[in-house]
C-alpha cells in the first residue's frame, strides 16, 4: 500500500502523490470494483449566455423565508449574482 503524504504545514506547499503511488491507488480501486476513470461529462453546454439566466431576485424569492433567515443567521449568506457552474466542476 502506498505511503500517505505528510500533512502540509502552513509554510510548505501541498505535495501530490507521484506516478507510482497514483498507479498503485488506481490498481487497488480496480480490484475493489471501483471506477477509476471520471464519469463522462453530461451534454450540458459549457458556455451559457448570462442574459438567458433568471434574475437574482426571482431565484432568491423561491427560497422559503425561514431558510433565508437561517442562512443569514448561520452563514451571513448574501446572494449577489446568478452564474452557471460548468458541468466539469460538479461531482458526478
Amino acid at each position: 500500500m502506498p505511503e500517505a503524504a505528510a500533512a502540509p504545514t502552513d509554510d510548505s506547499p501541498a505535495t501530490w502523490p507521484d506516478d507510482a503511488a497514483e498507479s498503485a491507488f488506481r490498481a487497488e480501486a480496480r480490484e475493489r470494483g471501483e471506477a477509476v476513470t471520471p464519469p463522462a461529462a453530461s451534454e450540458v453546454p459549457e458556455v451559457v449566455d448570462p442574459k438567458s439566466l433568471p434574475p437574482l431576485d426571482s431565484l432568491v424569492q423561491r427560497i422559503p423565508p425561514q431558510v433565508r433567515d437561517t442562512l443569514e443567521d448561520l452563514f451571513r449568506a448574501r446572494f449577489v449574482k446568478v452564474d452557471q457552474i460548468p458541468a466539469k466542476a460538479l461531482k458526478g
